[in-house]
């Protein structure tokens, strides 16, 4: 299976695809990377993302520049980050590992190409028309890890079988977030457990969600794709806080 990175990496070799139309121009091409965290926690996955380019003969400040925009943690931010890079006129709008991104991005625009790395199916998504011709301004790679969510609850039940309770964390803005919850509702009336489902689409709600989370000690955690992209390091330490305080 691939790797996170090497996931990204290739998503960065994509996003230099468009670059070769610039390649007879005097001006530098520029790329828009849209995401919906904070650079810090994502410093590895802009690495990843520098060394496709780099792959492809693309090395930043040299012969490209890369325009960077985060919503930190609020997919409230991203229609307006993305018509940013739109009026910037990119040649391409690079979204790494977030739906919610390449969604805003689409909307934004149906003539600057946009390159995504996604968790679950983009046709389900709306993303692309179909997987063997996507149409349209948009293109990229999928994982499709939106569907092993059941299998996640069901590995998690292995592990604690006296567990009679399971939480899910999900972000709402994610177009993929109620077929996950779906699936993961299915997958826990089949082995006989009950599913509390959390909501949290930025910072402040996973704490609130956690907040609540530590009344019901019982619970336990199964953290749902539709979180993981943008939102992973802010979750892991809201449940460490609530393991602690448990």
């Amino acid at each position: 299976m691939i790797g996170r990175r090497e996931f990204i990496t290739l998503l960065g070799g994509g996003a230099a695809w468009p670059l070769a139309t610039w390649a007879q121009q005097a001006t530098m091409p520029v790329i828009g990377f849209l995401r919906p965290g904070s650079p810090e926690p994502n410093a590895h996955l802009v690495a990843a993302f520098r060394k496709g380019l780099g792959e492809t003969g693309y090395v930043e400040g040299r012969n490209v520049a890369v325009e960077y925009r985060w919503a930190h943690n609020f997919d409230d931010r991203l229609p307006e980050l993305a018509a940013e890079l739109v009026r910037l006129r990119v040649a391409v709008i690079a979204t790494p590992g977030s739906t919610a991104a390449a969604a805003a991005a689409k909307s934004a625009t149906t003539l600057i190409p946009i390159v995504f790395s996604a968790g679950g199916d983009p046709v389900q998504m709306g993303l692309v028309a179909s997987l063997n011709r996507p149409g349209g301004n948009v293109t990229g790679a999928s994982s499709m890890s939106a569907e092993l969510g059941a299998k996640r609850l069901g590995l998690l039940q292995e592990v604690v079988p006296r567990a009679a309770r399971f939480a899910v964390l999900v972000n709402p803005n994610n177009p993929l977030a109620e077929a996950f919850v779906t699936d993961v509702r299915a997958a826990a009336a089949a082995i006989g457990r009950q599913i509390e489902v959390f909501t949290a689409g930025n910072g402040p709600d996973i704490d609130t969600a956690f907040t609540t989370l530590r009344r019901h000690s019982g619970s336990n955690y199964v953290q749902s794709i539709a979180t993981m992209s943008a939102r992973s390091s802010a979750a892991l330490r809201a449940w460490r806080a609530c393991r602690t305080a448990v």
